[in-house]
């Protein structure tokens, strides 16, 4: 993956560990939702379409920790509603960070300047800022003006402070290989963050706008293209090169779930964060009493177009992991991405070289 080496090294021997002890079903990262609420209404997004009450709810810090120390994973992403409108989210990362769990923080970026001095930086947390396109097209997809500004000024005096910057782009059927490249090389090479995730829509079923998520042919076709003349090795995309390969339609894999888990005020949902038919207690009733065999695309119609990361990136993980070949490809571009050196870490790499 292009991610941090020594991220990599953690996450390559937790899955050895995991082989060793023949489990079939784990987690590699819990997706962490310790609230609904969000100060924005993206039309892609249901999560406020949540009743009132259920919006005021906000996950206790034991709660939002002793999920994610339940399942083992080594690595978190917080998303919501909005990380930051909760109240205690810098205790949470507080408390993960100091069992050194890599930990994400989705955010769109409207609370970030008023609330880094709650954190601190660290080689095991990032914040990770959702940008779907450059201004005008960001701004439209949040249905607000002045959103994709704010983002840029709050990634900058992140930056500016030492800590790592991530960002998550979404993509849908409005967007041609063009418009991918210009906010992927503005992401890359001028905002210079750490690392770009890319994923396309999925038809969340509580989402506002359903005329726009993109199908399977369309995903291949418009990444396959975005991809072309070196753009992918040129970009540092936190993605193992399988999965890449998948969006292009150049292998493809069957969903694995159970390996990204969402979390939420409501508990363990099934099967995983974009589709709800159930919640249980525990992670361990979650991976045990789930049909798992019953989802993918061509099992469950609503899977038909889903190519989302939460499905099929770990499937690519696991056979890459399970490929002497992959693995040497994957350590490849780590390296080599690493041997760069990320933006922020050629500016913060003295400040955090001592910190947890």
């Amino acid at each position: 993956m292009a991610m941090p080496l020594r991220q990599s090294v953690t996450v390559a021997t937790y899955l050895a560990r995991q082989k060793l002890r023949r489990r079939d079903k784990f987690p590699l990262i819990v997706e962490l939702e310790p609230l609904f609420a969000c100060n924005l209404a993206c039309e892609g997004c249901g999560k406020i379409q949540h009743p009132a009450g259920v919006l005021k709810q906000r996950m206790p810090v034991a709660q939002a920790v002793g999920a994610v120390v339940e399942s083992g994973a080594p690595m978190v992403s917080i998303a919501g509603g909005e990380p930051l409108m909760h109240p205690q989210i810098h205790e949470i990362v507080r408390q993960l960070v100091a069992r050194r769990k890599y930990v994400f923080l989705c955010t769109n970026a409207l609370l970030l300047r008023k609330k880094l001095d709650l954190f601190t930086p660290s080689r095991y947390f990032a914040f990770a800022v959702h940008i779907d396109g450059l201004r005008e097209r960001h701004d439209a997809s949040v249905a607000k003006e002045g959103v994709f500004d704010e983002a840029v000024e709050a990634v900058k005096e992140a930056k500016r402070r030492g800590f790592r910057v991530t960002t998550n782009s979404t993509f849908f059927n409005t967007d041609t290989p063009q418009t991918v490249v210009e906010v992927l090389d503005y992401l890359n090479d001028e905002l210079e963050v750490d690392e770009m995730m890319i994923s396309p829509a999925y038809a969340y079923e509580k989402a506002p706008d359903q005329e726009h998520f993109l199908g399977v042919e369309q995903t291949r076709e418009l990444f396959r293209k975005a991809f072309a003349g070196g753009n992918r090795r040129r970009w540092r995309l936190n993605h193992s090169p399988l999965f890449l390969d998948f969006l292009e339609g150049r292998a493809d894999f069957a969903c694995t779930a159970w390996a990204i888990p969402n979390y939420s005020l409501f508990g363990w949902q099934r099967p995983c964060y974009l589709m709800s038919d159930g919640y249980v207690p525990t992670y361990r009733e979650l991976v045990e009493e789930t049909d798992w065999d019953k989802y993918g695309r061509g099992k469950d119609p609503r899977c038909a177009n889903c190519m989302a990361h939460c499905g099929y990136e770990p499937t690519a993980v696991l056979a890459t992991m399970g490929s002497l070949k992959e693995s040497l490809r994957a350590l490849r571009e780590t390296v080599a991405t690493n041997r760069a050196g990320r933006p922020q870490e050629r500016v913060a790499a003295a400040a955090v070289k001592e910190l947890p």
